[in-house]
């Protein structure tokens, strides 16, 4: 075996991992550690992210060779996605960031964990033998902030029950990943440490992965924010997501961020409670893209490529008479991003207008919405009252949302990735 006799955790974090041929087949997202008799830790595996995003377990008895550069295994895997079982912990997950006492031969005083390392022994375990820490506490001969490598056996405090854990060095993990694959990250974790690491996330960072989130993991989060937070942060969710989650709030509670809300955002989120939970009401956004009839192509463009928007309603633009904002003045047509792009940028948006596209009332059941999207292989479609004025936009990956089952980001979907082989065992 190539391995180093100690490898450091945090070191692992997105190394590429290869089969026998050295085919890539993942990178590794965690290392997963468990509790031996008399407090020590022993690393047992790795959670290794496969095609498709799915996250999945490999034993270090499957690993061959293992470097800061590269991990080979021996292509023997259990595909089923990765669940951690009782005693088991993340490193990057749940001991990153922890505040450890050093002993008095380190110094003394308290540091964060930044890193573990894990050594070799007996040719077959892995058991956690250092950590790198930051030094927290400050005195005549040790400066705040110095670094150092201490024995895990030394410190105290590592496995204790901690309510300011921190999460700077997990969150640097997730650094670049998309708000889907950072929620599936979260919703791995165990309960209190999913809430400590969602608490470091800023307002914009967290109101997309609250919207990523189950209902329950989501308001589990919120109602553990401090009520102005949790206010802005439901100002920075889209409306229709926000709406979804304040109907899973105590009713005191909700009222109470309701009142703490902006008032504009606040409105559209009352305004979206009022419908069925199945309706196009229910569905429907009140942020699609809305313009006048005499802006250019070229602002459509311009607002079309907005990073905030989601992908399904950068696909048209919604043109109406003023006021622009929902419920608009009358409903004129749709341009589409197709059409944008092959006209003059500086013509007017009201001379390509679609006038024929579909539309749904906001009672207009769930069925109603999907055939419309399906027969016309749409991505999104306007929802108008009986005067004709635009509520709002129904897309279709809110439509798939409602159709999945709740539990459906918990679903093992059996995919096998090609470069490994089904079978190995858990441990």
């Amino acid at each position: 075996m190539s391995t180093p006799t100690r490898v450091f955790a945090a070191r692992l974090a997105g190394t590429g991992v290869y089969d026998p041929n050295r085919d890539r087949v993942g990178k590794v997202h965690d290392v997963v550690v468990v509790v031996r008799p008399g407090g020590a830790l022993r690393a047992v595996g790795l959670v290794v992210e496969v095609a498709g995003r799915r996250r999945v377990f490999v034993p270090l008895s499957r690993v061959t060779s293992m470097d800061p550069g590269a991990v080979i295994t021996t292509g023997l895997v259990n595909m089923r996605r990765f669940e951690q079982r009782a005693g088991e912990r993340q490193v990057m997950g749940e001991i990153l960031d922890r505040a450890v006492t050093l002993s008095p031969a380190d110094g003394g005083g308290t540091a964060r964990v930044e890193d573990l390392g894990f050594e070799l022994r007996r040719g077959r375990d892995w058991d956690v033998t250092k950590l790198f820490v930051r030094r927290s506490a400050s005195g005549r001969l040790f400066r705040r902030g110095e670094t150092l490598m201490v024995d895990a056996a030394s410190v105290t405090g590592l496995l204790s029950v901690q309510t300011d854990q921190g999460a700077a060095s997990f969150i640097a993990t997730l650094d670049g990943l998309h708000a889907a694959d950072v929620a599936e990250v979260l919703h791995a974790l165990p309960a209190a440490r999913r809430v400590e690491v969602a608490m470091e996330l800023d307002d914009e960072r967290l109101a997309d992965v609250l919207e990523e989130l189950s209902e329950e993991d989501a308001a589990e989060i919120l109602t553990a924010l401090e009520a102005g937070r949790a206010a802005d942060v439901l100002d920075a969710m889209q409306p229709d997501d926000a709406a979804d989650l304040v109907q899973e709030l105590p009713e005191q509670m909700a009222e109470e961020l309701l009142e703490l809300m902006e008032p504009e955002e606040a409105e559209d989120v009352r305004r979206l409670m009022a419908y069925g939970e199945h309706t196009a009401g229910g569905l429907m956004t009140t942020e699609p893209v809305i313009l006048g009839p005499e802006a250019t192509i070229a602002a459509g463009l311009a607002h079309v490529r907005r990073r905030d928007l989601a992908p399904a309603l950068s696909t048209m633009v919604f043109v109406v008479r003023p006021p622009l904002e929902t419920p608009t003045g009358r409903f004129l047509g749709v341009v589409h991003l197709q059409e944008m792009l092959r006209e003059p940028p500086h013509d007017r948006l009201g001379s390509i207008i679609d006038q024929d596209v579909e539309w749904v009332l906001p009672s207009d059941p769930l069925g109603k919405v999907t055939r419309l999207l399906a027969t016309y292989n749409l991505t999104v479609l306007p929802v108008l009252d009986e005067d004709k004025h635009l509520l709002g936009a129904v897309s279709a990956d809110d439509v798939l949302d409602r159709l999945l089952p709740d539990d459906w980001r918990d679903a093992d979907d059996s995919v096998t990735d090609l470069s490994l082989t089904p079978g190995g065992s858990r441990g």
